[in-house]
């Protein structure tokens, strides 16, 4: 089973792709490959975001002593079906005074970004949309593009306090953007690479059992509370502080369109874990297990550290926030940088 999934993957991409080429140009091809690649993530995508969904409310529920989603289909499973069922029956309201391209466009802005972060995350050998040389930069690039779709969210809805979370966010993913990605430039120092597949192989060494993490454990921190800010997750959830600003830049959106809100938000957590999966875990690399299992443990392992510091720790301020990013994270960053090549020059310097 593990060797069919690992193999249908690159046959049937690679089958899509001999077909459009036989009387489309290159370039046109390889665009609709990747949409058609794109698309079947978005039916996945949402399929585990209503997964991710239910866990968060089973797990921080027992960790708050409540029972949680418990009523619609067998221990609540159903629950998220309800949801969806929901917020598709909600009625789509554009207000009067708004934007309306800008208002419709940032939904667009926001799930396409986050889908295409994917195309670049090795879920398996050979498991891949695009295996690019610079695929952290490429992942960390269209990530920030969450940001601007934002920004026309708060603009575009002619509303104070949706401006005001829009601004905030801004602030908030501009500033935790620079520690984050000085964060993986260990990892790539390491490595000598930015592609993802090859951050993999290159953990595959020392008998196969050299995590990133072992050699980055500075890195990793930052990585993970950088990547929490800009997620706008517990305890950084500042740009939708529910008590200050009524859910922030997405407060004048209704059914549909908040359901894509929602469901980028989901998406870019899990491939943020997925990523720090892929960089600091050994990506599907383990024993016994096909490789893509290993990946999905990891990955919602590293998701379930999300759940716990929603279920524990209260909101933080904004200054600590930012305070948090330039006082702190950036100098630890920058630190690890300078302590990784002085820890690659001695090692060289020994081996030679």
């Amino acid at each position: 089973m593990s060797n069919f999934i690992n193999n249908f993957f690159p046959i049937a991409v690679n089958f899509i792709q001999s077909v459009l080429q036989s009387f489309l140009p290159l370039w046109i091809a390889d665009i609709i490959r990747i949409i058609i690649s794109i698309s079947f993530f978005f039916v996945v995508g949402t399929i585990v975001v209503m997964s991710l969904v239910y866990l968060e409310r089973r797990i921080i529920a027992f960790m708050q002593d409540r029972l949680g989603p418990n009523r619609v289909g067998p221990q609540g499973l159903f629950q998220p079906v309800a949801d969806v069922i929901k917020l598709f029956a909600k009625e789509d309201i554009v207000p009067t005074n708004a934007d309306p391209i800008v208002f419709k466009l940032s939904t667009i802005v926001m799930v396409v970004s986050a889908l295409l972060v994917y195309t670049v995350i090795p879920f398996g050998p050979n498991m891949i949309i695009s295996d690019l040389n610079i695929g952290i930069l490429f992942a960390v690039a269209i990530a920030s593009l969450t940001a601007i779709g934002m920004l026309m969210a708060g603009w575009g809805s002619n509303n104070k306090y949706a401006l005001l979370g829009a601004m905030r966010a801004a602030a908030q993913v501009i500033s935790y953007e620079i520690p984050l990605v000085f964060s993986i430039i260990g990892v790539a120092m390491i490595t000598g690479s930015l592609s993802t597949v090859s951050i993999v192989h290159g953990q595959a060494a020392w008998s196969g059992w050299r995590w990133n993490i072992i050699l980055q454990p500075i890195g990793f921190v930052v990585y993970f509370i950088s990547a929490t800010a800009e997620l706008n997750r517990t305890p950084f959830d500042l740009m939708e502080a529910e008590s200050e600003i009524v859910a922030g830049y997405h407060i004048e959106y209704s059914g549909v369109r908040f359901a894509l809100f929602f469901l980028a938000e989901y998406l870019n957590a899990f491939a943020v874990a997925a990523l720090g999966a892929t960089l600091f875990f050994g990506g599907w690399l383990g024993p016994f297990l096909p490789p893509y299992l290993w990946f999905l443990i990891k990955t919602y392992l590293l998701f379930f550290i999300f759940y716990w510091m929603r279920g524990t720790l209260p909101r933080v301020r904004i200054d600590q926030l930012m305070g948090l990013a330039w006082k702190y994270l950036l100098p630890a960053a920058l630190a690890n940088v300078v302590i990784t090549g002085v820890g690659i020059w001695v090692y060289q310097a020994l081996i030679a």
